[in-house]
C-alpha cells in the first residue's frame, strides 16, 4: 500500500511542478497529495494501531498479574 501512496505523491508532485505559480503548486501538492495520502494511511493503519495497543495492554496486564503472584507466595 505504501508503494501506491508514494506513487500518488510522485504524480501530485509532477502536477504541482507544472503549475504556473509557486503558491498554486504548493496548494496542489498539499490538497491533492499530502492530505489524501495522510488520511488514507491514518484510516488504513487503524486496525494495526488497535492490535498493537491491545497487545501492549495485555502484556502490561500479564506483567502485573505475574508480579502479584510472586508477592503472595
Amino acid at each position: 500500500m505504501y508503494v501506491i501512496a508514494i506513487g500518488w505523491l510522485y504524480v501530485t508532485l509532477l502536477m504541482a511542478l507544472s503549475e504556473r505559480s509557486v503558491i498554486a503548486g504548493i496548494l496542489t501538492f498539499v490538497f491533492y497529495g499530502l492530505a489524501p495520502v495522510a488520511l488514507l494511511v491514518f484510516i488504513t493503519g487503524g486496525p494495526t494501531r488497535r492490535r498493537r495497543l491491545r497487545r501492549v495492554a495485555e502484556e502490561h496486564a500479564h506483567e502485573e498479574n505475574r508480579g502479584d503472584a510472586e508477592r503472595d507466595q
